[in-house]
């Protein structure tokens, strides 16, 4: 009985000895998981709500309560422009909806630049900032950068016309916004590059006013302006002579002409001599 007794004993003994080894290997890899989840936690930050779309949204699309939901952001990398509460992206005032400026992918964040005012529509007008206004350009496949010209980039315009020396190339406008190609005021390139006829610019009253004089009096040609193009603030102007150069005048130095001398000879004994004569034509 004894032995029995002991064995059972025994048994009890390795099988809490080996609960409390499985419980410390279990503390151990909880302590290790919370660890790295506290340095991981350490390293993204603060994270936020964000509204974001969670469908595709093409330009122009108004958007409602279902198309859209929260999801959080790490603030640290948060871009400007988004909507963390439900009163911000539909107030309660205004029962119109916004609509999509530009086009936007599942689950990207909603950003101010890319929808409309509540109400406002999703035109030329929601892209002209106070003062500007449209101007359309007509282009064609060399003037209009062979169709790589999309709503939101800038150009620099040049002018061909007549100037004073024959024709002349000058820059009249630098880094003007495109807020329209032909009938399209979508910055969407993912179709490639279609040649345009049209291509509208946000110009001041001045601005417009040089463009219609120039487009009436010459060619108006596009130069794309990089991402993080300066802006050219000297005169740019090209014309025949400044292409092929200066040309330099030689003056050709020209032998006066001689008098013709006329003679005639006699001879005087063993002497002929030469006696000049008036010379007869």
């Amino acid at each position: 009985m004894r032995a029995i007794f002991g064995l059972v004993l025994l048994v009890g003994m390795a099988l809490a000895g080996f609960a409390v080894y499985m419980a410390q290997g279990y503390i151990n890899q909880t302590e290790t998981a919370l660890n790295a989840e506290r340095q991981f936690r350490e390293q993204l930050g603060e994270v936020v709500p964000v509204y974001v779309v969670n469908r595709t949204l093409a330009f122009g699309e108004p958007i409602t309560k279902d198309d859209v939901q929260t999801i959080y952001w790490q603030k640290s990398a948060l871009p400007d422009g988004t909507f963390d509460k439900e009163e911000a992206l539909f107030p309660p005032e205004s029962d119109k909806p916004r609509y999509v400026l530009r086009p936007m992918e599942k689950f990207e964040p909603i950003l101010a630049l890319k929808v409309t005012k509540p109400g406002e529509p999703a035109g030329l007008i929601s892209s002209l900032q106070k003062g500007m206004r449209a101007f359309a350009i007509k282009v064609d496949v060399s003037s209009g950068v062979s169709g790589f010209v999309y709503p939101g980039n800038a150009v620099d315009i040049y002018w061909t016309g007549s100037g004073a020396n024959g024709e002349v190339t000058r820059l009249i406008e630098t880094s003007v916004g495109i807020i329209a190609v032909d009938q399209t005021a979508s910055g969407d390139a993912s179709g490639g590059a279609i040649v345009a006829q049209t291509v509208t610019v946000a110009a001041t009253p001045e601005q417009v006013a040089r463009l219609a004089q120039a487009q009436a009096t010459g060619r108006l040609a596009l130069s794309l302006v990089g991402v993080d193009g300066d802006t050219v603030s000297t005169p740019v102007e090209a014309d025949a002579s400044s292409l092929l150069g200066a040309e330099k005048q030689q003056e050709v130095a020209v032998a006066a002409p001689t008098a013709e001398v006329c003679t005639i000879k006699t001879r005087k004994g063993a002497e002929v001599l030469e006696i000049p004569i008036p010379c007869t034509n």
